[in-house]
């Protein structure tokens, strides 16, 4: 792994058992994902992109293989370790949007910081902030039920950003969004990538890929290509 790699996967395969048979999700798969990056990864359903959300976002772990996340190997972790590593490495954005419905819209922004032992008074001025980033300061008061779908998913995104992750992996982010507010949310991960951050996206839309600096296509739970955005370079996935 180099240093410059923020998330890296090494021969990593998922296999799941049913009964008498077994299901390979991810095969041998290979990646690196460099500090700074806006990824796309990309397929059809059963093609494996949750499979490889879940590995990269460190809620689940590979069968065979290694992945390592700022240099650390997650790949034989307890769950009270990766619980641990989630909270402090990993931004999530869901489809769903995952906002608890009786706190309102500063006190979800502030919920992963008192995870991490932050001081509630502190949490929140961060959270007032980070609202104020995504265009909601006069909604922070707010819950989910009086909040339309994009002010939903942009507390999301204030949220994915409490704890100043190495990563912010999005699955499917605007999936439950109208054209137009799915372009505003994706103008707001591309702003927050110009920023500094390294964005994971997982999606089956190709309208999203034109925002990736590099695209990851699987299929069958394989790197199938990888595309560089500017350049347009194809590379074929190399088999070990």
């Amino acid at each position: 792994m180099k240093k410059s790699d923020v998330i890296s996967l090494k021969n990593v395969w998922k296999t799941y058992t049913m009964g008498e048979s077994k299901l390979d999700a991810a095969k041998n798969i290979n990646l690196d994902i460099k500090k700074g990056e806006f990824v796309v990864i990309i397929g059809p359903s059963g093609a494996g992109k949750s499979t490889i959300m879940n590995l990269v976002g460190c809620l689940d772990v590979p069968s065979k293989g290694h992945i390592f996340l700022d240099g650390r190997d997650v790949s034989k972790m307890h769950e009270s370790e990766l619980s641990k590593i989630r909270g402090q490495k990993i931004g999530f954005i869901f489809q769903q949007f995952n906002l608890i419905p009786t706190l309102t819209a500063a006190e979800n922004v502030f919920l992963p910081m008192s995870f991490q032992d932050v001081e509630r008074k502190d949490g929140m001025i961060k959270a007032e902030k980070l609202l104020n980033m995504v265009g909601l300061q006069k909604r922070s008061h707010h819950k989910p039920s009086e909040l339309s779908g994009g002010e939903r998913q942009r507390v999301a995104i204030a949220r994915s950003l409490a704890n100043t992750p190495s990563v912010i992996l999005a699955d499917e982010p605007t999936g439950n969004l109208d054209s137009k507010t799915g372009k505003e949310v994706m103008a707001m991960l591309s702003k927050i990538h110009q920023e500094g951050a390294t964005v994971v996206l997982i999606t089956h839309d190709l309208n999203l890929v034109k925002h990736a600096e590099r695209t990851i296509f699987l299929k069958d739970g394989m790197i199938e290509k990888i595309t560089n955005g500017r350049k347009k370079k194809v590379m074929k996935n190399k088999k070990n």
